[in-house]
């Protein structure tokens, strides 16, 4: 089977932003995105751990994504509008694989955050990287994609790198949180692997990112509002974590993610994003007390190398490529 050829920014129309101004984003260029995106997420594990302890997981999720829709809706009507003028607004189908998109966000957010309530920051972060080696593996199975050798050794090395950040524990010493995350990294593999091509097909990051935040939101308000006990005084708890998730990890990271994948494969981004670990376990370590041996340090060198891995080897193989042919 021949290589898939890497998505390029000239393959697909230029993205619609706020300003009206065409940016152009190479591959490199949504990378560093979502690399932006691993830190934001990371430093909403710290907020998201606080609400923890005041509000249900699906109360929680429902509100910081409805949230975060509000934030993301200016941008998309106007995103919307310019579509509805070129005639290629989003049809029902469309409509429906937005709602699908956020049923996805809705499982892998509310396990997440249920697990957060009994577990701590630091394995969240290691847990919820699961979802690396799944993307391509999936990617694999669906469209055949067979991924470069490296993607295979650079998500090997940061599971191996997220168990190192956690000091290498034993299964058995995971509690029940920990198995919520774990469950939390299929919804969230499949995510990463159909929000881009979702995003390609309607012509509106925007649009994509606020419809699945409505739909995200809707399913786990209902299901909170039936199941879990609500308080004013818990919601007057977690008001900061809402708002800081809602504005900040919802409403610019899952947007910037929805971005950044027009232009990169969904192998590819899974990796960088799983710096998100990195980053988490410092934010564990300042503001929750989290602590971090030898082994968390070489974590975080092994997984920086698998980022960097991936980062890299586009212009590595066009280096000896264009080597060969000089010689030649």
């Amino acid at each position: 089977m021949t290589q898939p050829v890497q998505a390029d920014a000239s393959t697909f129309d230029d993205v619609v932003l706020p300003s009206q101004t065409v940016v152009p984003l190479t591959r490199a260029r949504s990378n560093l995105l979502l690399l932006l995106v691993s830190l934001i997420w990371a430093s909403a594990f710290v907020a998201q751990a606080v609400a923890a302890r005041h509000l249900g997981a699906s109360t929680f999720t429902g509100l910081r994504f409805a949230l975060g829709a509000a934030v993301v809706a200016p941008f998309a009507w106007r995103e919307w509008s310019m579509l509805r003028a070129r005639r290629r607004q989003p049809r029902g189908r469309d409509l429906a694989h937005i709602a699908g998109l956020g049923t996805l966000l809705f499982l892998g957010a509310a396990m997440q955050q249920k697990g957060m309530a009994t577990t701590t920051v630091t394995n969240t972060g290691f847990l919820s990287a699961l979802y690396i080696p799944l993307v391509p593996l999936l990617a694999w199975a669906a469209w055949r994609q067979a991924p470069h050798w490296t993607t295979w050794v650079a998500a090997a090395g940061c599971i191996v790198g997220s168990w190192l950040l956690t000091g290498g524990g034993s299964l058995a010493a995971f509690r029940t949180g920990d198995w919520w995350i774990i469950g939390s990294s299929l919804p969230w593999a499949v995510h990463v692997m159909l929000v881009g091509r979702a995003a390609n097909k309607l012509h509106g990051a925007m649009l994509v990112a606020c419809g699945q935040f409505i739909a995200c939101g809707v399913l786990a308000l209902a299901l909170g509002l039936a199941t879990e006990p609500l308080s004013t005084d818990g919601i007057e708890q977690a008001l900061w974590p809402i708002a800081y998730t809602g504005v900040l990890s919802v409403g610019l990271g899952f947007t910037l993610q929805v971005v950044a994948q027009r232009h990169t494969r969904a192998a590819d981004s899974a990796i960088v994003l799983s710096s998100e670990t990195v980053f988490t376990a410092a934010f564990g370590a300042v503001f929750m007390g989290d602590r971090m041996g030898a082994p968390g340090f070489a974590g975080c060198a092994l997984i920086l190398a698998c980022v960097l891995m991936v980062q890299l080897q586009p212009v590595v193989w066009r280096w000896f490529a264009g080597a060969r042919t000089t010689s030649a």
